[in-house]
Parts: structure tokens; C-alpha cells; sequence
């Protein structure tokens, strides 16, 4: 069986050592080539002995893995994402059921994790899922809901008080991507260069520590989508920037996705769904009063974290552009992704000249 990413014979050898209860591994197959980690979705065939009878029932894993070649140091850390969702399986963050780490690159080339399989679809586009404005509007302010968790969470009490180092926490993020972009970048943008300045020059006052995801947007999230009944967010998934830092930088970066009614230059962005362009979405200004009313949080500064989280995300978008010149992406959709880059650095600008 011939996967990109997988070692087919080696993973059903580990799987048979290390996890034998999760049933015997009967096939594969790649969930989302991802702009970033690898997710595949394991079969497996159990079978359960039950008096003088066997019966055999099949169970869904996945696997998540870091994509093919170059990876940036920090990033892409399976470790870090295992960690995490085993620290909130039973808190008011829905995350997937974590069932084994390995660490050993000799089994398929890289680190990697399974989890429990959540019936759910990552809902993306308009395409994607067919919302009543009713439906639309409580599923936007049920996002803001489960943002507004993951940042409640008691992050001592679940184990993770090591997990990041919240002090300073944004300056060493404006230094930490902008150490990813020169490592990454593939041609010289001045307005870049001239972003980091302003960026650095208009850092606001220290905030609360919270847990923060790191990438934190809708189709980052499984949603259950079902006949006759409201959609519901099953997991938040793909944790891999998550750390103690700035939960306002949180939801900058939500925002960053967010498109808008009327914001035309939002839709050339191959990194923008457009599920937020349905009848009865909160809008961006919406969501993040909804945001601010369940969270209690003060959103003075919200225009920098803004701007930041377009700077950051062009940082994220040109390593990916940088795979895909290498020829190392799995999948489609990456040969226009580049000229997201100097889009993304100029929505900045207009956030820090704009605001909001």
C-alpha cells in the first residue's frame, strides 16, 4: 500500500506492538494534504470475542504527521499537539480522543500521533455546508464560545503550566516569525521589513496568560452537520502552534481569516474560506463582540493583534510557498498561494492606518 508520507508495513508493525486494541490497520488514506501537517485516516477491523461468538466491527483513527520536506525548527512539532489534546480530553474544549504518540522517525519518516476519528466535516466554504441564517448565526457565536474556553482554561490544573513561557510572550513572537521568514522567504519585500518596525514600535501593554491555539479559525474545528438538528462543534483540531501566551493575539489571528460581505480583496486570498459570507454569520466586528461579552476581555489594542495576525500569517503562507518552489507539498491549490504574501502585509498596514 503506496501513501505519500506513510510507511504502510512499518505503521501496521508498530500499530500491532504498541496499540494493539485499536484493531488490526486495514487501510489509508489522505484526509487533507494540508498547507502544513499531514492528516490521514486510518481503518482498522476489531474483533471482539463475546462468549463462544467473535464479532468484528471497524474503527476510524487518525494520524497526523509533518509535511514533506523542509520543516522549520519549532514548527510542526507532533509532540506539542499530542500534549495539548490530552491535557483537555474531558475539559470544556471538545478535542479529539488521543490514543498513541511515537516519536520514533524510523516507523514512517517522522513523528506522529493517532487520535479518535470525530464524525465531523471541516467547514470551509459556502460549499461546504448549507446553513439557514439561524444556523449561521449559532455557530458563528458557538466559535467564539469555544475560543473563549480555550483561553478560561486552567492551564496549571491540566498539567500544562510548562507549556509556554507567557512573559514577553509577544515580543518573542514578533521575533520568532520574523526569524521563520528569513529562513523561509523566497524573495525581498519591503513593506514586510517595514511592518516588523511598526509592529514592534506598537506593541501593546502585557496581557492575562491564557492557553491559545495558535491557528484558531473555523476549518480548524469539526462540525457536525445534521438533518433537523443545530450544527455543533465536535473538536477543535491542529493545535500545533498552541503555547501559553496573548489570548487576544488569539483572536486577532481568527479575524485575520474572517471575510467579511463587501470585502472583495479578501476572496484572492487562497488561504480565505468563505463560509463567513453566509446569511446570518456574525460578522468580523461581531464576532469579536460576542467574543468580548463571553470572555469578559478588554479589546482596546484589538487593531495591532489584528494586524499582527496578517503579519504572522504572511510569515506562514511564504513557508509554504517555499515547499510548495521545493516541489514538497502533498496536494493541490499551492501554486497561487505565494502571491497571498505581500496581500497579507498590506492588510496589516490598513489594520495598524484603520482599524478594525
Amino acid at each position: 500500500m503506496s501513501t505519500p508520507g506513510i510507511n504502510w508495513s512499518r505503521l501496521v508493525a508498530w500499530m500491532a506492538s504498541n496499540v494493539p486494541d485499536v484493531g488490526e490497520p486495514t487501510g489509508v488514506s489522505l484526509i487533507s494534504g494540508g498547507k502544513s501537517n499531514l492528516t490521514y485516516r486510518i481503518d482498522t477491523r476489531i474483533d471482539t470475542r463475546i462468549d463462544t461468538r467473535v464479532d468484528t466491527g471497524d474503527r476510524a483513527l487518525v494520524l497526523r504527521r509533518p509535511p514533506l520536506g523542509h520543516v522549520l525548527p519549532t514548527a510542526h512539532d507532533m509532540r506539542r499537539e499530542w500534549r495539548v489534546i490530552s491535557a483537555l480530553a474531558g475539559t470544556a474544549v471538545p478535542v479529539p480522543e488521543p490514543v498513541a504518540l511515537c516519536v520514533d522517525e524510523d516507523v514512517i519518516g517522522a513523528p506522529f500521533y493517532l487520535m479518535g476519528h470525530v464524525e465531523g466535516r471541516a467547514v470551509r466554504g459556502r460549499q461546504d455546508a448549507e446553513l439557514s441564517p439561524e444556523d449561521a448565526r449559532a455557530l458563528s457565536e458557538r466559535l467564539a464560545e469555544i475560543l473563549a474556553a480555550i483561553h478560561a482554561v486552567d492551564y496549571e490544573a491540566v498539567g500544562l503550566a510548562d507549556f509556554g513561557r507567557p512573559d514577553g510572550y509577544m515580543v518573542r513572537q514578533l521575533e520568532r516569525w520574523g526569524q521563520q521568514w528569513e529562513r523561509s522567504k523566497t524573495r525581498e519585500l519591503p513593506e514586510y521589513d517595514r511592518l516588523a518596525a511598526r509592529l514592534r514600535d506598537r506593541l501593546p501593554a502585557a496581557s492575562r496568560a491564557a492557553l491559545v491555539h495558535g491557528d484558531y479559525r473555523l476549518d480548524n474545528t469539526l462540525v457536525r452537520l445534521a438533518p433537523g438538528a443545530a450544527p455543533d462543534i465536535r473538536a477543535v483540531v491542529d493545535w500545533e502552534m498552541s503555547t501559553l501566551g496573548d489570548p487576544i493575539a488569539d483572536l486577532g489571528l481568527t479575524l485575520t481569516y474572517w471575510h467579511d460581505p463587501g470585502d472583495d480583496e479578501r476572496s484572492a486570498l487562497p488561504v480565505a474560506g468563505d463560509i463567513t459570507l453566509t446569511p446570518g454569520f456574525l460578522d468580523s466586528r461581531g464576532f469579536a463582540e460576542h467574543y468580548a461579552r463571553v470572555s469578559g476581555a478588554d479589546l482596546g489594542d484589538l487593531d495591532f493583534y489584528v494586524a499582527f495576525g496578517n503579519y504572522k500569517l504572511a510569515v506562514i503562507v511564504e513557508g509554504i510557498h517555499a515547499r510548495f518552489v521545493q516541489g514538497k507539498t502533498v496536494g493541490e491549490g499551492f501554486d497561487e498561494i505565494g502571491a497571498a504574501v505581500p496581500l497579507l502585509v498590506a492588510r496589516a498596514h490598513r489594520a495598524l492606518d484603520e482599524g478594525l
